[in-house]
């Protein structure tokens, strides 16, 4: 059997790097022999197992011609129709046969030339295994919630060619559990201040598996004012927050009436904002909440 090629793609946005990979059509080859005084034909292997889409390709590896071989599809030395190689008369020739158009399952061949001698094969063609199709539908990214927030984790998940077996589910690449039938409905509770990126992984009966598009969401709690200063004649302000997570400023003169100033997408945990429009005011009161 020759090697199938694989082939790698690495695309990079940002910090983040996918890869990706597939591979070709694998070419299978059986070798087809004259062997001793006795006059024994033969195909080697004889039963060889391919994935649908593989090219199977019979080479002629008699030292000397006796006629030459061929590859017929059929049983009891009957051709069926579904290919044949024609004669391949010298050593090396080679007849190639693409299973694209074949069903999966088992397909008996022989040797029009010595199938007499009881010279036959058997070709089995195995379809491949489509993955499973799964997605998270609740929650939806960018889903906001309050600290410490109950959210119910939901997926869908088919599968074409065999039946989901289970479906895994994940915050980061931590294991939250397994359901193993519909509805995949996953409850996590508790959860702390902070952002969150859910998958699903299916299964399906036949071992291949799928993880979902991460679902992003955020758990919320206010954050704090931790220092004020005056900065070229303007109030500045230190908070104290998640990145990541919106942040309204609202500014009040009297503790009764508030206004919102500035609405900031956190840029780290610990972020400053500058209040442009403090210069010559004597005195200001801050309130940070977040924009839920």
């Amino acid at each position: 059997m020759k090697n199938s090629n694989v082939f790698l793609t690495c695309l990079t946005a940002g910090l983040a790097l996918f890869c990706a990979h597939s591979a070709r059509a694998v070419d299978h080859e059986v070798d087809m022999y004259y062997y001793g005084a006795g006059g024994y034909y033969y195909y080697s292997p004889s039963v060889v197992s391919v994935n649908k889409g593989d090219t199977v390709t019979w080479v002629n590896s008699d030292v000397y011609p006796y006629g030459g071989h061929t590859a017929t599809s059929g049983a009891d030395g009957i051709p069926d129709g579904l290919w044949d190689s024609g004669v391949v008369a010298n050593e090396g020739d080679h007849f190639t046969l693409d299973t694209s158009a074949l069903n999966a399952g088992s397909y008996p061949y022989f040797c029009t030339v010595d199938s007499y001698y009881g010279m036959s094969g058997t070709l089995n063609v195995v379809a491949p295994n489509n993955p499973p199709s799964v997605s998270i539908t609740n929650p939806i990214t960018g889903a906001k919630f309050l600290a410490r927030a109950s959210v119910t984790l939901m997926a869908t998940a088919a599968d074409t060619d065999g039946t989901v077996t289970n479906v895994q589910f994940f915050s980061g690449a931590n294991s939250l559990g397994n359901v193993t039938a519909a509805p995949f409905n996953f409850n996590v509770s508790s959860l702390a201040a902070g952002n969150y990126t859910f998958t699903a992984k299916a299964f399906d009966s036949l071992g291949a598996t799928t993880v979902s598009a991460p679902v992003n969401i955020f758990v919320q709690t206010n954050s704090v004012i931790g220092a004020s200063a005056s900065v070229n004649g303007a109030f500045q302000l230190t908070l104290n927050g998640i990145a990541g997570q919106t942040y309204v400023i609202d500014v009040s003169s009297n503790l009764l009436n508030w206004s919102p100033l500035l609405t900031n997408v956190a840029p780290a945990n610990v972020f400053s904002i500058t209040d442009s429009t403090s210069s010559g005011v004597l005195h200001r009161f801050y309130r940070a909440r977040q924009d839920f």
